[in-house]
């Protein structure tokens, strides 16, 4: 009796130190992220990548950092939750932040707007991944605290026209049109010089501009077309990729100091991996809805390489006029980057004939 009392005793002396050690081991560190994006596996691509990247982390650290995802706007919208991460990290440490939202806290971001700026995925997966933009992007640390760990495509990347008027074959198809855009005036700037009219407008007006004649078309990736219902309130479509949409994933800066510098191996690793799954997974859900597109809407159409070239030699020195004239980025800057994604124009096909063609 008394050797069981004294044992029942110890373990009740170590259970607070058994407690304590158990806590430790939990996790020394948190890691929430933030998107718009649904909760969801299948209808997306970031919000699956978002739970690899948490899956490796949380593994490869033996759960001392443990990763948290709130989808779905949960936290706040991206300006919101952009000033979250941007304050030091302390409730929110990572958000995923579209192109709108990124100039608004890195305002060189607008660049990447440039219109027509890719051929094909490769060329836009190159270009982000690449050690220019990488330098480039290293800039929002001074800029927001917010350390860059990789660019997805936002809905694909690639847009297309959906419009109640015709369908948009040539560049004078768009004469006359008025397109809603988001409240950037980089679109708009193009818009106006393709010959169409712009109607900047946030994205919870957009169904009733297009029911009430406000907008007669508008462009979005065609797996936003499709969820969202846009065959409903327009007829015809057309894919001709005049914007990629991107959306960069921030983490606080001041949190990844405070890591150990293995874990930010980790984090920084893991965030590539995830970035790369990621891209596959766009492409193929822009692939399929694009399709659905075509059953969906009255009509649709592809536009040809020529005409896409066509299009951006009118788009593109009318854009370049307004980021360095009304919006003031550095002219060498933008030389910069268009220079970067002409180098990869011509040596990516090059290259891949050279490695599997001979």
């Amino acid at each position: 009796m008394q050797k069981t009392s004294m044992a029942r005793w110890a373990a009740l002396a170590a259970l607070p130190l058994a407690i304590a050690s158990t806590q430790a081991q939990a996790q020394s560190y948190e890691m929430a992220i933030s998107t718009l994006i649904p909760e969801n596996l299948k209808n997306n691509s970031i919000y699956p990548a978002l739970v690899h990247f948490k899956e490796q982390v949380e593994t490869r650290t033996d759960g001392d950092l443990k990763v948290s995802i709130f989808g779905g706007g949960q936290m706040g919208s991206e300006v919101e939750t952009g000033s979250q991460v941007q304050a030091g990290g302390r409730a929110l440490q990572s958000t995923v932040l579209t192109s709108g939202a990124m100039s608004s806290f890195f305002d060189d971001y607008q660049i990447v707007t440039a219109p027509f700026l890719f051929d094909n995925w490769r060329q836009a997966w190159a270009f982000f991944d690449s050690e220019w933009f990488a330098d480039f992007m290293s800039g929002t640390i001074e800029a927001a605290d917010m350390r860059y760990l990789g660019t997805f495509d936002d809905g694909g990347g690639f847009v297309a026209f959906t419009n109640n008027e015709r369908l948009i074959k040539t560049v004078e198809d768009l004469e006359g049109l008025n397109i809603r855009t988001e409240e950037n005036p980089a679109h708009v700037a193009t818009m106006k010089a393709l010959g169409a009219s712009a109607t900047p407008l946030p994205w919870g007006e957009l169904i009733t501009a297009l029911e009430t004649g406000l907008a007669d078309g508008q462009f979005n990736a065609p797996v936003i077309n499709t969820t969202y219902g846009l065959d409903e309130v327009t007829d015809y479509t057309t894919l001709t990729g005049h914007v990629y949409n991107s959306a960069s994933w921030m983490v606080s800066e001041t949190w990844y100091q405070e890591l150990p510098e293995d874990y930010q191996r980790i984090v920084t690793s893991a965030a590539r991996e995830a970035v790369q799954l990621s891209h596959g997974a766009s492409a193929m859900l822009a692939t399929a809805s694009w399709q659905e597109s075509c059953e969906l809407f009255e009509e649709c159409y592809i536009m040809p390489t020529d005409e896409r070239q066509r299009m951006a030699e009118i788009a593109r020195p009318a854009w370049k006029d307004w980021i360095v004239n009304d919006f003031g980025a550095d002219e060498q800057l933008v030389e910069d980057m268009l220079g970067k994604v002409d180098e990869l124009r011509q040596s990516q096909p090059e290259e891949t004939f050279q490695r599997y063609g001979q």
